[in-house]
């Protein structure tokens, strides 16, 4: 027994001892361990001394490389047992951009294996040929680094090389030919974005294919149009995970070799010109796809087959597929439901019908939805609400209606939600956003032809999330304006345009940091505030309410739009202190006095729209330093004198509207300079002298060109036929004489169709300046605004223009609205005007035409007014027959109305 108890303290002993051992040994070899980490070898810090020399480094990023150890400098790595500097990277992570040379005594470092001196600013310098000498180089990144110019072959020497990262973009780069590639045996990853491949357009498929251990190529905007048809030419197939090849031209199917990378995981063709047909293919070799993006090509409904052929493969990886921007036609299978990892689907910006596809609820690792932009129909169904990672949902400007359903308030994920365009019914209410916790951006967007939408929210609601912008336009918001919207502290963007408000705007409002607020079209009364917290480059919309009292000095905005309310008084003298303002629109106000000479001190002004004021005075003749101007819009006004000669020292004027003044004088030598202006509104005023020769050479981008109501004389300028984008042309109730030009008829922008953008009254897509013209149009003055761009018409009336109607007019089959009323035009009607399709308005009274009215008029299906007036200048006239009669269609309003002897104006003049 008592050796036992001797025994127990022994071992402890022993033990004891032994931990220590290996405690001194521990020591030792940490010991020995830091005596081989050798210090920075002399030779190797001189060499980056004299490279950090080369370089501007204006934000002391090199600062840490002083003293003798290299080795511990900020971006330099040494190996631990030699010393040798093995890795420098100077790779930019925030914005202290370095630039100047590239030395060549970095040659001096031998044993160099990763080299990264990616987003920083060369501002164009070549890449060094001597980069293609360190032979023991692994990794090369020199991307977004702003190198320029024709990239050395004798990269190809980098034998060792596994990643080389060029992409540029900021100055050309190009290649004359990729034979250096065969050199690069080692490379697994190589991106050459935006380097010009032009020069090895047909060969670069070869030179990659001499990669064997390849696994990423990225050569997206690389000016390719060739792309290989022929069967596998990737040798390396096996191997090969990722190919960008987007923003290309190819202009050519999908090859079918693409679909045999059985090791492909994301292929990205976006923007590549890729069309259908897409030929039969084995999509089952394609088991490992992650990211499949076919996104802005030519895809038309083989997009449809695409679809159903991925999701019929077997334990589908596909995580997204982007086929966005086509013309991918047809229904939508319930086969999308068998994409059962899928995280994010775009199929927008397509002509996809039928309804909303129910297979989608089985899409349960969904984050991204967008189907927007497409005609599907019939309403959101309530399996919505099934779809609980839904992060994103995009279902804009297609053909659905219903109600929105409550259970999108599931949705517990959901940060975006983009609802517009569509013609939606009902009530939204609080359930609908019940669990959207996390929702940062939420936009409801109607049209004004169908406000079936309401939203129904108690004035002491508090919202669940946190909004940053918020888009409710045409649907009945509240009558006070909403309280909740006090509680979005985080709120930088708010639309609420013809919402119903009708109240005075509170307080608390002027406190957020607006950078966009557009609260138009409502019944918004009172006066603006003394000072308020918005963003300086903030764009602010108060227009179309019944604001009142002067114009506020307070919003230092950078666009401030307040056309259309009642504010009166003179434009403030100090106007000029609003020193961020880009845009000034105060249109359709009660204003009046002058216009302050201080504008001239708004140096970043781009438009300024007075009109539809009484102002009076002359137009401000010291707005020479605004350089930035493109839009001045004094319309409207009872300004007096004549165009300054400044009117035009701007290259950057591209819209000048003057009409419905008291200006006088001849106006065309201070424009003589405006080479850029495509509007030119001078009409109804007191302007004189002859419409000049140099119009249509100096004035090549003018579309609308309004100078009736003037005093002007002499003939119409053939020179006008030069103006190929032409599309309104009204010249009436001048004292021009006379011959038509036959070359009107050469006018290219009438002679096709132009179409409006889908989303052209978008409140989200804020237009700088709301172009509209006023113009005589079936007999009434009209003045059109968001369908301007699409109005053609060709007004000549009220002069004193003799000859006959040039037959080559006959050829603007799309001019809307022909006026030569009230000349002395003689000759018959052109026989072939049946061939001007698009007229909907021709007035031909009050001018001596003989003959019989052309059969081919009853033609025109959209011809709903005509006047054909006769004058005593007739010494016959051919009245048509009763079988004439008979042919002109019957939903056709015409007016055959001869008066005898004595003319009767048909429009106001």
């Amino acid at each position: 027994m008592a050796s036992r108890k001797t025994t127990v303290p022994l071992l402890i002993l022993l033990l004891s001892l032994f931990l220590k051992f290996l405690m001194v040994e521990a020591l030792t070899i940490n010991s020995n361990d830091s005596d081989l980490n050798k210090a920075c070898i002399e030779v190797k810090r001189k060499a980056l001394l004299e490279f950090k020399h080369g370089l501007k480094d204006p934000s002391g990023r090199l600062s840490s490389w002083v003293g003798a150890d290299c080795c511990k400098w900020r971006g330099v790595d040494c190996n631990n047992q030699t010393g040798n500097v093995v890795k420098v990277d100077l790779r930019d992570r925030g914005f202290f951009l370095l630039g100047g040379e590239i030395s060549g005594s970095l040659l001096d470092l031998k044993h160099l294996t990763y080299l990264d001196l990616s987003f920083n600013d060369f501002q164009g310098i070549p890449i060094p040929n001597f980069l293609g000498s360190f032979e023991r180089l692994r990794y090369l990144n020199l991307s977004h680094a702003a190198f320029g110019g024709m990239i050395p072959p004798h990269l190809g020497n980098l034998s060792q090389l596994r990643y080389l990262d060029l992409f540029g973009g900021d100055y050309l780069m190009g290649v004359s030919n990729l034979n250096w590639l065969y050199g690069l045996s080692s490379l697994k990853y190589l991106d050459l974005g935006y380097v010009d491949l032009s020069k090895a357009n047909t060969n670069w498929m070869q030179a990659v294919n001499m990669l064997p251990f390849l696994l990423e190529l990225h050569l997206s905007h690389c000016e390719i149009s060739h792309f290989p048809q022929y069967s596998n030419p990737f040798v390396n197939s096996t191997s090969v995970s990722v190919i960008d090849l987007s923003y290309n031209y190819f202009n050519t199917t999908l090859p079918g070799w693409l679909f045999n990378i059985s090791t492909l995981t994301d292929l990205y063709l976006n923007s590549a010109t890729i069309k259908g047909p897409i030929s039969h293919v084995n999509l089952l070799s394609l088991h490992n796809l992650v990211t499949l993006d076919l996104s802005y090509n030519n895809i038309g409904s083989e997009g449809i087959e695409l679809v159903n052929g991925l999701s019929a493969c077997a334990n589908s990886s596909l995580e997204e597929l982007n086929l966005g921007g086509n013309q991918v036609s047809g229904q939508l299978s319930d086969s999308l439901g068998l994409f059962k990892n899928l995280k994010s689907l775009d199929l927008s910006l397509n002509n996809i019908v039928g309804p909303f596809p129910n297979s989608t609820q089985h899409l349960t690792n969904l984050e991204r939805l967008d189907l927007s932009e497409n005609s599907i129909s019939g309403p959101i169904p309530t399996s919505i609400g099934n779809l609980l990672r839904m992060k994103r949902l995009y279902l804009s400007n297609n053909l659905m209606n219903g109600t929105i359903p409550k259970s999108i308030g599931q949705l517990r994920e959901l940060t975006v939600l983009y609802l517009n365009w569509n013609a939606w019914e009902g009530v939204i209410s609080e359930i609908h956003f019940s669990n959207l916790t996390k929702l940062t951006d939420f936009s409801l967007l109607v049209s004004p032809k169908n406000q079936s939408l309401c939203f129904h929210l108690r004035p002491e609601w508090i919202p669940p999330f946190s909004l940053e912008s918020i888009e409710v336009c045409n649907c009945y918001l509240s009558l006070k304006f909403p309280n909740w919207l006090r509680t979005q502290k985080r709120l930088s963007g708010m639309i609420l345009k013809n919402v119903g408000i009708s109240d005075a705007i509170p307080e608390w409002l002027w406190k957020q940091d607006f950078s966009w607020l557009d609260l138009s079209r409502n019944q918004l009364y009172g006066t603006l505030p003394n000072s308020s917290s918005f963003n300086q480059y903030a764009l602010v919309d108060l227009s179309f309410n019944r604001l009142g009292g002067p114009l506020p000095l307070q919003l230092n905005v950078g666009s401030l739009y307040l056309g259309n309310n009642l504010f009166s008084g003179p434009i403030p003298l100090n106007i000029g202190e609003l020193s961020s303002l880009r845009v000034l629109d105060v249109s359709g106000n009660l204003l009046n006095g002058s216009i302050p000479s201080s504008i001239s001190k708004l140096k970043d002004l781009e438009v300024i729209d007075l009109s539809n004021n009484h102002l009076s005075g002359k137009i401000p003749t010291n707005w020479n330093d605004l350089h930035r101007l493109w839009t001045i819009d004094l319309s409207k006004n009872k300004l007096s004198g004549g165009i300054p000669s400044w009117m035009c020292s701007k290259s950057s004027l591209t819209q000048l509207i003057l009409g419905d003044n008291n200006l006088s004088g001849e106006p065309f030598p201070s424009l003589r300079n405006c080479t850029g202006l495509y509007s030119l509104d001078l009409g109804n005023n007191r302007f004189s002298g002859e419409i000049p020769k140099w119009i249509g050479e100096r004035m090549p981008s003018l579309e609308q060109l309004r100078l009736r109501g003037n005093m002007l004389t002499g003939d119409i300028p053939e020179q006008l036929c030069w103006l190929s984008h032409l599309h309104i042309l009204d010249l009436a109730v001048n004292n021009l004489s006379g011959f038509i030009p036959q070359c009107l008829g050469n006018l290219t922008a009438l002679s096709f169709v132009t179409l409006l953008h889908r989303n052209f009254d978008d409140p989200s897509i804020h237009y700088s300046y709301s172009e509209r013209m006023e113009l005589v149009v079936k007999g009434q003055s009209m003045e059109f605004e968001s369908i301007l761009p699409i109005v053609n018409l060709i007004d000549l009336s009220s002069n004193n223009i003799w000859g006959e109607i040039p037959k080559e007019i006959t050829n603007l089959w799309t001019l809307g609205t022909l006026n030569l009323s009230r000349n002395q035009l003689t000759g018959k009607i052109p026989e072939k005007i049946g061939a001007m399709q698009g007229l909907e308005t021709l007035d031909l009274s009050c001018n001596c035409l003989l003959g019989p009215i052309p059969p081919s008029m009853s033609s025109i299906t959209s011809l709903n007014h005509l006047t054909y007036r006769i004058t005593a200048c007739q010494d016959q006239f051919q009245q048509p027959t009763s079988s004439r009669h008979s042919t002109i269609r019957p939903f056709m309003r015409r007016t055959w109305d001869f008066v005898g002897l004595h003319c009767q104006p048909t429009a106001p003049l």
